[in-house]
């Protein structure tokens, strides 16, 4: 019974993570279409050439670099078995049940509780956690949080965002580039003898009026994306530890206990199991979230972690 809640859960994250990327390339399409109207057809292909040519290569640059720039970002240093033999012992268990390679380990020095993972594909990955982390969750908590690191790595939601992040670039540069040249170029000029001067005004404001908001819906289908993401690797974090509650209560412990966190930024906030400039919560009002945010509500990942607990049958000793 708890086994069809864990598998239910994964497959509806996976169906509305793949709806939403489906939204991302029908944006796409649907810029270029605006444009080639707008523009004729050489025109678009030409400013698509370009565009796709600067996304190839902000795409080889993350794809090959995105874990290096991430830890070095955050200051992460690795570690041995011997600094943290629990932290290191618990990665090594958790990637084997989970049929992949280990990840590298790093520890990053700062009282705010956090971590994350990051790299192209499991043979090139690496998680990292605070030092706050490892010195305020119990063992099972802590099992929790990098069973839910090894989830984005097996699902490969690195590799994800990373082509969501360049999806949008494509957008807004694309997008910046046509309203450019439309407004300095003077744009396409059709003459009325094709008799579809009323239309091509219609899909001249449609196609203005997308190309403005595009950028905008680009970067909340990213966030939502990011967001289905979390759900997805807390729903396999909570099948591959078989004890969901351990990474509720570290949820809600990073989020009670939240402290500042200088050494993130926005461009790595996404990694995070928790958004790393969220001011600590009391516990007796509910977390608050946006559509601006990149990670789900906390108090929904809790609500979801412990329904999955309560299944008879599925809840372990908590045992230290």
């Amino acid at each position: 019974m708890a086994l069809t809640t864990f598998y239910e859960e994964i497959r509806k994250n996976k169906i509305k993570s793949a709806l939403l990327v489906s939204g991302f390339i029908a944006l796409i399409l649907l810029l270029g279409y605006f444009v080639g109207s707008i523009w004729g057809r050489e025109a678009a292909f030409t400013g698509l050439i370009i565009a796709t040519a600067i996304a190839i290569i902000m795409s080889l640059t993350s794809y090959y670099y995105s874990d290096k720039i991430a830890l070095a970002s955050v200051g992460a240093r690795p570690v041995t078995r011997e600094e943290y033999p629990y932290y290191v012992n618990t990665v090594e268990g958790l990637a084997l049940a989970a049929g992949i390679p280990m990840p590298r380990t790093y520890v990053i020095d700062t009282p705010a509780m956090n971590a994350f993972a990051t790299g192209r594909d499991p043979e090139h990955s690496a998680i990292a956690v605070t030092t706050g982390l490892l010195e305020k969750c119990n063992r099972l908590e802590l099992e929790g949080v990098i069973a839910h690191e090894i989830s984005h790595i097996k699902n490969y939601d690195i590799r994800l965002m990373s082509m969501v992040v360049v999806l949008v670039g494509l957008v807004v540069l694309f997008s910046e580039i046509m309203l450019r040249t439309l407004f300095f170029g003077g744009g396409r000029r059709r003459n009325d003898s094709e008799g579809s001067g009323a239309i091509y005004l219609i899909i001249l404001i449609l196609g203005l009026a997308f190309l403005v908001l595009s950028p905008i819906v680009a970067q909340l289908l990213q966030l939502a994306i990011s967001r289905r993401r979390e759900f997805l690797a807390d729903a396999s974090a909570a099948y591959l530890t078989r004890y969901p509650e351990g990474l509720a209560s570290a949820l809600e412990k990073l989020t009670v206990e939240a402290k500042p966190f200088p050494q993130a930024n926005n461009a790595v906030a996404h990694l995070f199991i928790v958004q790393p400039f969220r001011n600590r919560v009391d516990p007796r009002k509910r977390f608050r979230t946006s559509i601006w945010d990149t990670h789900p509500p906390v108090e929904e990942r809790i609500r979801r972690l412990r329904a999955m607990a309560g299944m008879d049958g599925m809840i372990r000793s908590a045992e230290m």
